[in-house]
């Protein structure tokens, strides 16, 4: 609400790659597939919200997990901001230099809905599909439409859902709810289609891993669906797959859910909003 009040009713881009090692500025044609200026690092969207809203760092963790939250993907020259284990996408590691540093809250325990909060794909030089900033006015059920999640912790696995096989935590990414009808996990290289035609689907159910079965960098094509990177930390609901999460919604409200429940609910939308084209989902649960 704080953003989408300064800012035309847009909620904010997930991510996006900086023009520049230290500020938020970011150009357009910079976001592309990879980050012509990896030495940049990331802007993520918590930091338009504690650097310029007011809203404490301490909003974006969680008492559920060790130190609050997952490390920035980047996180620059504080040894004690890294994991112990972490490798940042330059190869460094503890404590790695002056930059890449991400504009991120030092630990973030939430990701957003993809289908919502894009990526930073604006630009594109091929034929693939782009992201597009989506309105809070375009939601079509607000109320029953996934904003925000926690993210999959793990006291054993420690973050294994955002973490590559090479030591990279992912954090700056969104969770992408659906998958392409045709081309499975890469949804930009869905057929745009015509008509009603739904281009997107629902994960099924055995495509929603059981704990000991999630593999590293789940949020980031470990799995075809990438909500395998959701939290289940919650006891309050179990299912074969384990605990709940926390999920707050477009309109503010928060609710408990098992990851197999909010999609046989459909709480995570009926249409890509971010994504350029044909965005319609499937209808029905995706089985």
């Amino acid at each position: 609400a704080i953003y989408t009040a300064s800012n035309k009713d847009y909620y904010p881009a997930h991510y996006v790659y900086g023009s520049d090692d230290s500020s938020t500025a970011w150009r357009y044609e910079d976001q592309q597939v990879s980050n012509p200026n990896p030495q940049n690092g990331y802007i993520h969207w918590s930091y338009s919200l504690f650097s310029d809203g007011g809203v404490p760092e301490e909003a974006f963790t969680s008492p559920s997990t060790d130190k609050g939250g997952a490390p920035a993907t980047n996180p620059g020259p504080n040894a004690s901001w890294w994991e112990s284990d972490q490798v940042n996408d330059q190869g460094q590691q503890a404590p790695g230099g002056a930059t890449p540093l991400d504009r991120q809250v030092k630990r973030v325990a939430f990701a957003g809905n993809a289908a919502v909060f894009p990526r930073n794909k604006f630009y594109s030089s091929g034929g693939e599909r782009k992201n597009q900033l989506a309105k809070d006015g375009s939601l079509s059920f607000p109320s029953s439409t996934i904003l925000i999640t926690e993210l999959y912790y793990g006291k054993k696995q420690r973050w294994k859902a955002l973490r590559t096989g090479e030591g990279v935590y992912k954090s700056h990414r969104p969770v992408t709810p659906f998958l392409g009808r045709s081309s499975g996990y890469d949804v930009y290289q869905e057929p745009e289609g015509s008509g009603q035609t739904a281009r997107f689907r629902y994960p099924t159910d055995d495509e929603i891993l059981r704990e000991n079965d999630i593999p590293d960098a789940a949020i980031d094509g470990g799995t075809a669906s990438s909500l395998n990177a959701v939290g289940r930390t919650h006891s309050g609901k179990k299912d074969a797959n384990g605990g709940a999460a926390n999920f707050g919604f477009a309109d503010g409200h928060v609710d408990i859910e098992t990851i197999a429940g909010s999609i046989k609910k459909r709480w995570w939308g009926d249409r890509f909003y971010t994504i350029t084209g044909n965005n319609k989902v499937l209808e029905g649960n995706g089985n």
